[in-house]
């Protein structure tokens, strides 16, 4: 019989004998807003096919881990603007992300790792694991693949195209996309890098603030003024699979060292 490695196909019988084991397990978290015209809104996608990854090889590593069921709806922040999009109010996602971690930690389950997929879930994780930390000292390590995925991309593409492709819609999410669901992109739809938009007369630096007088500022702008079809910064035409399949490469080896660790 092939290894379950996700919580959601084990029987009530095997998830007993799991947890007296005291699995790894992997909370995939990710979001369902705009990812560009060329790229499935589903980024909770990509971060819960790394987790069965980083799963399935650390398990093979002697550490036996699981993937928890995926959360789809991120925090809010900037995609309000995009039909279609789901997310959670910043106070919903902390409840919702509480009440998970208790179910888990309720049974003695403390070996737990966040995969998180998100800009928007990262306060949100961190509040809700601080309070835990505080309470109990049970730790529980929140990775940001695509935060991490970003430092890697001089390293695979070099500096130079690095910086022309590295923003949202753009690397290095839509070549993980390319890599892992390659018959979901349409490469027709892929737009040219975005012009650099203005707010209050001054260049946006990122979501949510622009370069002011020399300083940051922060402005509560959403997409549809900074970028109307999605895509930010990057330029998602350098974007390519075997790209995408370097960074899973990288971020699945860092996850089965942090899982090795927890297991400890």
């Amino acid at each position: 019989m092939a290894t379950k490695l996700r919580m959601g196909e084990l029987t009530g019988g095997e998830a007993r004998a799991l947890a007296a084991r005291g699995p790894v397990i992997l909370l995939p978290l990710g979001s369902h807003e705009d990812q560009g015209p060329h790229a499935p809104m589903g980024d909770y996608l990509s971060a819960e096919k790394v987790a069965e990854k980083i799963a399935e090889a650390a398990t093979a590593a002697g550490v036996e881990t699981v993937v928890a069921p995926v959360l789809p709806f991120g925090g809010a922040d900037y995609f309000g603007t995009m039909p279609m999009g789901i997310a959670l109010s910043q106070s919903t996602l902390r409840a919702v992300l509480t009440d998970m971690l208790s179910c888990l930690l309720r049974h003695g389950l403390t070996r737990i790792i966040v995969i998180n997929g998100h800009g928007g879930n990262v306060q949100a994780v961190h509040e809700v694991t601080q309070d835990i930390y505080r309470e109990s000292k049970i730790l529980i390590p929140s990775f940001y693949l695509w935060r991490v995925a970003y430092s890697y991309l001089p390293g695979i593409l070099g500096a130079d195209v690095a910086a022309k492709s590295a923003g949202h819609g753009a690397d290095p999410l839509t070549s993980v996309m390319m890599s892992l669901f390659p018959d979901w992109i349409r490469h027709d739809m892929i737009p040219p890098k975005p012009t650099a938009p203005t707010v209050m007369g001054s260049p946006v630096i990122n979501f949510g603030a622009i370069r002011f007088a020399g300083a940051e500022i922060a402005v509560p702008v959403e997409l549809d003024e900074i970028a109307p079809n999605g895509v930010w910064s990057g330029d998602p035409s350098l974007c390519a699979a075997a790209t995408g399949t370097q960074l899973i490469a990288k971020l699945v080896e860092v996850g089965v060292k942090l899982a090795q660790y927890v297991a400890k």
